[in-house]
C-alpha cells in the first residue's frame, strides 16, 4: 500500500514562481528523490509518492511551507491504495493511489485537503476532521507556518531548541503552536495512522 497527493499552489501566477518554488522543492525533498518520488509539473502541480502513515503529516507540512508567503496557499488531495506500474517518474507510475488522489484532487471544492482511501467509512471520517483541522490551518499567519514548519522538521527537538533555532523566546514558540492547532492536528494524526494500518 502506497500513498501519492496531489497538489497545486493556489493564485500561483499572482505571486513570482522563484518565491515559493524553492521551499516547495525543499520539502518535497525531505520524503524522497525527484523524479521518481515527486515532481513539479504543469508549473503549479506536483505529486509526491510517500508511505501511507506519513502522508497526512507531509501534507500538513507543505501547507505549512507555502503559508509562510502571505497570502498563498495549496490544494492537496492524497490517495491511498496499491501501485500496480512503477515508473522512474511518478507521474508515469498507476495504480489504485494514484487513481484515488487524481479523483479526490478534481473533486476538492472549498476544502484545501482531503482523503480518498478503499476504506469509505474511514474516508469520511478522517475528512469531517480535517474540514475542522483546516479552520485553523487555512488561516495560519507566516509566523505560525513558520514555527510548524520548524517543529515538524527538528520532531526530535524541544521548545527551547526551536526557540534558539528561529531567535524568538518559547514563550511565542509554545503561543504560536497554540494558535495553529499543532497539538490537536498531531491528535488527529495519531488517530489517522492507527486507523491506516487496519486498511
Amino acid at each position: 500500500m502506497i500513498a501519492v497527493i496531489t497538489g497545486d499552489i493556489i493564485n500561483s501566477r499572482e505571486i513570482d514562481v522563484k518565491r515559493w518554488l524553492a521551499p516547495l522543492k525543499k520539502t518535497l525533498n525531505y520524503y524522497g528523490n525527484e523524479p521518481k518520488n515527486w515532481e513539479i509539473f504543469r508549473g503549479d502541480s506536483f505529486q509526491l509518492l510517500i508511505e501511507p502513515q506519513k502522508a497526512l503529516l507531509a501534507a500538513m507540512h507543505i501547507k505549512a511551507t507555502i503559508k509562510q508567503l502571505k497570502s498563498q496557499d495549496v490544494r492537496m488531495a492524497i490517495g491511498i491504495g496499491d501501485e500496480s506500474y512503477e515508473s522512474n517518474k511518478i507521474t508515469e507510475s498507476n495504480g489504485s493511489a494514484y487513481i484515488m488522489s487524481g479523483d479526490c484532487f478534481e473533486a476538492l471544492k472549498k476544502q484545501t485537503l482531503a482523503i480518498k482511501t478503499t476504506d469509505q467509512n474511514f474516508s469520511e471520517s478522517i475528512n469531517i476532521m480535517l474540514s475542522l483541522a483546516l479552520l485553523t490551518a487555512n488561516n495560519w499567519s507566516s509566523t505560525v507556518a513558520k514555527v510548524i514548519t520548524t517543529t515538524l522538521e527538528h520532531s526530535d527537538k524541544k521548545q527551547e531548541d526551536l526557540a534558539q533555532l528561529l531567535n524568538k523566546s518559547q514563550s511565542s514558540i509554545s503561543e504560536a503552536l497554540k494558535r495553529g492547532g499543532f497539538e490537536e492536528i498531531m491528535t488527529m494524526n495519531n488517530f489517522y495512522k492507527a486507523k491506516i494500518s487496519q486498511i
